[in-house]
């Protein structure tokens, strides 16, 4: 009996596995014993499935496969009494063959039920051009005879396991929003947890890019929603005594009447090697067949930089145009008037102190800015309004409410939301934009504040919203709305989005051509966002470094041209009326100024593709990125002070001559299979990759 058990149990793997197809439920693999195994996979990873529908996952390389976490219940329901339905006793699976945005493929589904009377159906799809990539899809079902109130759902929750042999030490991305703006790619020390909400984590803090990555040495591990729309998820990341814990979850009261069934979103499961960005690129082209993509950008979002806010709320018109002089000599192609035009957040009348004449001075200035040579944008923070203004005298329907009645607070301008959702506040801002683009002349919009990624459930009985959440869901249609109508005044227009030092929310990306650093705290934030935005965006996106005066000591250049950002600057000249915190481009400060901005405009590494595959950015040492642009390879590395080898990777056939392209000197030659050298550098050291 055991031998026919066994042979049972051996074409049952092959044939979930995808050497069989079936399209019809056969007989059950085990009786919720949780001890026989069913696997799925690619030749990437694999899943293996035990009799109670719990869950390991599995690193294939070659025709070697290894678990790199533990059986799991993965999949869950929680009870409003708090309690998670975890294990379900294997009743069927199948699978058959699928086609559509994402290419052909293999869904396998199986089917359990619970103690509790509750089915469950897993549908797992691997696709064959995104090898370690499943997508799953969990449906509940009740069988019994009384409802059933339920407050969640959880998918892929997976804990990741040390590397054999290794010391425990993992890494995390976390695409979530959060106040004190901290970086989005962290060492998980012992105690480590993140929530990692996508709504509201303060009054104007909130969405973000809903996935998150876990990884050690050998491999990682990705999790994410896949829905078109943001969605009000969490995705916890924890330190365990066990490894690494991730997961996907989702709150949602609901009751399940008889026969009711339950559908959670589209979720994935993604295994790598190296650090997050193989995940989060292949989440990105995933995401791009369903329709949600970053537009391709024109080459104007790569020219160089120069912003007023050097001038900061003080700016006055002549000191502006005095400074496009010298912004338009070293190299400079882009001029940014900043915070400080407008009489407030809301009305955006303009000063009548900067601008006495009007309309007609902002006209004037927009035409000073072309007369030097240069592009005008201008600065914009849309859906806040000012306590006070005529607007919310006016038109206080279309403040965006709480359940209580109550405005949401924008700390930062001490303002209040308006509603992205309510046809008034679109209309107004379509407006706005036209008049900034048709009517004063500009090329481009700075979009700024941290309120930008995300809205609170708007509760506005004015508004008629089907559900509060509707005002989070469709304020991607919002920024839709500024982007089409920018570009149908200016098909060249910039349109920079830019949430103040938070995470970027997805599902914005389509409606925004530029994304800055957004307020960088440090020059590891210039780089790991700069990573982060290249996979998320695409390897070439026109990611913009934001003023390198916000960089570690106020003029790291080399982490913005190393890792092909764009370059921006806000520095102030001929003088700056600040007594503190100045920015006056002194001769000493010109010439560092200058010689960058050469070199950036030089290599212009920007709209190169950014190689975000060939160095962990959390386990390799020195820090590194590659950038390839017109047969070269561009290498950046980074550390305090540095003395040893660096591995040169990603290199073809043939020997490769190394320069150093800041300091023009020599370091010799190297080819694939002798690609190391020794170097010493303090903070960076450039590389430029040459076919010999």
């Amino acid at each position: 009996m055991k031998r026919a058990h066994d042979e049972r149990r051996r074409t049952l793997l092959q044939w979930l596995a995808g050497t069989a197809v079936a399209s019809t439920v056969g007989p059950a693999a085990a009786a919720g014993n949780g001890r026989d195994v069913a696997r799925i996979g690619d030749a990437a990873m694999a899943l293996e499935f035990d009799g109670e529908l719990r869950c390991r996952l599995l690193s294939k390389r070659g025709a070697r496969a290894t678990a790199v976490t533990a059986f799991a219940p993965s999949e869950r329901l929680r009870l409003a009494n708090g309690r998670w339905i975890e294990r379900f006793a294997m009743s069927g699976q199948a699978a058959d063959r699928v086609d559509g945005p994402h290419g052909p493929g293999l869904r396998h589904r199986f089917t359990g039920v619970a103690p509790d009377g509750i089915e469950k159906t897993v549908a797992v799809t691997f696709h064959d051009r995104h090898p370690g990539f499943a997508i799953i899809r969990v449906s509940y079902r009740n069988l019994g005879s009384k409802p059933l109130d339920i407050t969640a759902w959880a998918n892929s929750a997976h804990t990741l396991r040390p590397a054999a042999g290794r010391k425990s030490e993992f890494w995390t991305f976390s695409g979530a929003t959060h106040q004190d703006r901290r970086d989005w790619v962290l060492p998980m020390a012992p105690g480590f947890e993140q929530r990692n909400f996508m709504g509201m984590n303060a009054s104007d803090y909130g969405g973000g890019t809903p996935a998150v990555d876990v990884w050690q040495r050998d491999c990682g591990v990705a999790v994410g929603h896949l829905d078109t729309v943001p969605r009000l998820v969490a995705l916890p990341v924890r330190a365990t005594a066990g490894g690494a814990s991730l997961a996907v979850e989702f709150e949602r009261a609901a009751t399940l009447a008889p026969g009711g069934t339950l559908d959670t979103l589209d979720t994935f499961l993604a295994l790598h090697t190296g650090d997050y960005f193989a995940a989060l690129d292949r989440y990105r082209q995933v995401m791009a067949e369903r329709g949600v993509r970053a537009p391709d950008a024109p080459s104007e979002c790569y020219e160089p930089i120069w912003c007023a806010w050097g001038y900061e709320r003080d700016f006055t018109i002549p000191l502006m145009v005095g400074t496009l002089q010298k912004a338009k000599e070293l190299g400079l192609e882009w001029a940014v008037l900043d915070d400080g035009w407008q009489n407030n957040e809301g009305d955006w009348k303009l000063d009548t102190k900067k601008f006495p004449k009007g309309e007609a001075d902002m006209r004037g200035l927009v035409g000073a800015v072309k007369e030097a040579g240069l592009k005008a944008r201008l600065w914009i923070t849309p859906l806040a309004a000012d306590p006070g203004t005529d607007l919310l005298h006016e038109h206080a329907d279309m403040l965006l409410l709480d359940k209580d009645g109550a405005p949401q607070l924008i700390s930062w301008w001490n303002s209040l939301y308006l509603c992205p959702a309510y046809e008034p506040t679109i209309e107004m801002t379509r407006a706005f934009v036209r008049k900034i683009l048709g009517e004063w002349g500009y090329a481009g919009l700075k979009i700024d504040g941290q309120h930008l990624n995300g809205v609170a459930p708007c509760y506005n009985p004015a508004h008629k919203h089907a559900r509060p959440e509707e005002s989070f869901e469709k304020l991607q249609d919002f920024w839709k709305m500024v982007y089409d109508t920018a570009r149908e005044v200016n098909p060249h227009a910039v349109v920079e989005l830019c949430p103040c030092g938070t995470a970027y929310a997805f599902h914005n990306f389509p409606y925004m051509n530029q994304a800055p650093a957004s307020d960088p705290l440090s020059s590891w934030q210039v780089r790991h966002k700069g990573k982060t935005l290249k996979a998320l965006m695409g390897p070439s996106a026109a990611y913009a470094g934001d003023h390198v005066e916000l960089s570690d000591g106020g003029e790291d250049f080399a982490s913005t041209v190393g890792i092909g950002a764009v370059l921006s600057t806000k520095f102030t000249w001929p003088v700056d009326p600040k007594p503190k915190d100045s920015f006056l481009l002194t001769p000493e400060r010109e010439a560092k100024w200058r010689k960058w901005i050469g070199i950036y405009r030089d290599k212009m590494l920007a709209n190169g593709v950014y190689r975000g595959e060939l160095y962990d950015i959390g386990f390799d040492k020195p820090e590194a990125h590659v950038v390839e642009k017109d047969g070269r390879l561009y290498f950046a590395f980074f550390a305090p002070r540095w003395d040893g080898p660096v591995e040169i990777r990603g290199l073809g056939p043939g020997r490769y001559r190394l320069r150093d392209y800041v300091d023009e000197r020599e370091l010799g030659q190297v080819q694939s299979g002798a690609n190391r050298i020794t170097v010493r550098f303090e903070h960076a050291l450039l590389l430029e990759a040459v076919p010999a």
